[in-house]
């Protein structure tokens, strides 16, 4: 599966343990072209790529998701952080992962928003 790691979540701790179960990740905090995107960047990024967008940053992007589709706007989907905590690794990823063990195919994600 396609994922967009925004910034606070860790390339090592969480994106490479993701991108070895055969994932294709890309993970913001790694990649310095995009430092200081703001959330719309990020979620057009997501959007343009083809990405299920994985965030610790519910409180912005739930209402960015939602105006999306109210406005009847398609998504490759998301993934919410929001009962971890920011060092529980092992925890957030396998809650990544049986979330993408939910639904296997990018068909399955476009618009749908979970939460971990």
């Amino acid at each position: 599966m396609r994922l967009l790691l925004d910034h606070q979540l860790s390339p090592r701790r969480v994106g490479a343990p993701l991108s070895e179960a055969g994932h294709d990740v890309l993970a913001l905090a790694a990649e310095p072209a995009t430092e200081g995107m703001d959330d719309d960047q990020v979620l057009e990024l997501a959007i343009a790529e083809g990405r299920i967008l994985v965030t610790r940053n519910a409180r912005d992007f739930t209402p960015r998701l939602r105006a999306r589709a109210e406005g009847g706007r398609s998504h490759p989907g998301a993934i919410l952080i929001w009962t971890l905590g920011h060092h529980e690794f092992t925890g957030i990823v396998a809650g990544i992962e049986r979330w993408l063990a939910a639904y296997p195919t990018p068909e399955e994600w476009v618009d749908l928003v979970v939460a971990v």
